[in-house]
This record gives C-alpha cells, structure tokens and sequence, in this order.
C-alpha cells in the first residue's frame, strides 16, 4: 500500500497544482473587469461646466487646441493622437496650490517615463505672464522632461475655453478676459479618443495614487 502512494505521489502534486490553476483562473474570469466612466457634462458638477453644455450626455470630447511650449514649439491635439494624458492648469507665479501640483505632475511624469502612452499637459492660466522663456525657466526648475511634458501658454480665452468647456475643471462664469482669472487643482485623465476618463485633486498624494491606479486600467481596457 505505501509503495502505491508512493508511486502516485508526485502525480497527485501536480494534480493538486493543476486545480488550484484551473480555479484560479476561473476566479479571475468571473471577476467583472474594471472599467473607467467616461464623463460627459451631464455627469459633472453643474457649476464646473458651461450653462451650453448642461444637457450633454454623450460624444463630449476635448476640443482642437493649438498652444506654445516651454520651447516656443507648436503645440496641438496632433502631438496627443493616439496618448493617453493627464492635463491641469497652473501658472508658474502661484504660491499656492501649484507648486504642490506640479510636484505630485513631477511624480507622475516619474511613473510614466518610460511609458510610450502617457504624455502629461499643462496649461498657464496668465499666458500673458507666462511667456516662453518663464515656462522654460521654470521647467528647468522643476525637472520637466521636454518629451514627456508640455508646459502651454497661447490665448487666454481659447486656454480658459478649454477649461471650461472642453474639460470641465472650472467655475463657468468669466470670459477670459484681463481680469478673469481661474484657479482649479484638479488633474484629467483624457483617453486615446480624446474623452474624459477621470477627475483627480492634484494637491492630494491619495488622489495621484488613484489616478496611476486608474491609468493602468485605462491602459489595459486598450489590449482587451
């Protein structure tokens, strides 16, 4: 008798080993798969998003854009085609919140430096102030990488429409004139196709951690 256990013993083992495989990966394919919203007006805080727009409930996405980097290059939604991004709008006289959001973009600019998927997008909102050599100062200072990260300036009212209308992040009222000023933390996640996947406190460690959690999901929805 123990001699044919002893036989069978190695083959139970891998039995054993095979099962728990088997029902492993069953698990994992009844697990429903994580996916992200994607947010139109109508799901937004009414106050975040411009009074045309409070009845949209599909089809909302980022509007063309055409701005100036930290290096005096062009920049447009055809240098996004085909990334996944995360924009914010800051200027680069704040004393406030944005030294601390550009600190937590920093880290995130660490997390996807070798990621060919992932570009990062920011905005000066006193484009008036923040010229091109400001922004390159400025990046310099705080560690932007040229291919990963583009600090914006261009026409306030187009850089202060887009962040009303194209990606819901700030109070509506305003006309981006001399005297309109705007001031939001919040970072956004925007897919491939140029639609909202995520609103995140860019001043809050716990709320970058969500938004590198969300951007594997968003990146893995893209290889299912």
């Amino acid at each position: 008798m123990k001699s044919f256990f002893a036989k069978y013993k190695l083959f139970g083992i891998v039995l054993l080993c095979l099962s728990a495989v088997i029902i492993y990966l069953f698990y994992n394919a009844l697990q429903p798969k994580k996916m992200l919203p994607v947010y139109q007006p109508s799901m937004v805080d009414p106050t975040l998003v411009d009074s045309t727009l409070h009845y949209k409930k599909k089809y909302h996405r980022i509007a063309d854009f055409e701005f100036t980097n930290q290096n005096g290059k062009t920049i447009t939604q055809d240098d996004y085609k085909d990334k996944i991004y995360v924009a914010d709008f800051f200027f680069t006289t704040c004393p406030t919140i944005c030294p601390i959001m550009t600190k937590n973009m920093a880290g995130i600019q660490d997390a996807i430096l070798k990621d060919d998927e992932v570009l990062l997008l920011s905005h000066s909102v006193t484009p008036v102030i923040d010229s091109v050599p400001q922004l390159k100062k400025y990046a310099l200072e705080k560690g932007v990488i040229d291919s990963k990260w583009n600090l914006v300036t261009g026409d306030k009212k187009q850089i202060y429409e887009m962040a009303r209308k194209s990606y819901l992040a700030v109070k509506t009222d305003g006309d981006g004139g001399p005297y309109d000023m705007i001031h939001t933390e919040n970072f956004i996640l925007v897919d491939k196709e140029r639609r909202i996947r995520g609103f995140y406190d860019g001043t809050d460690p716990e709320e970058i951690n969500k938004l590198l959690d969300d951007l594997k999901i968003l990146k893995d929805s893209y290889r299912e």
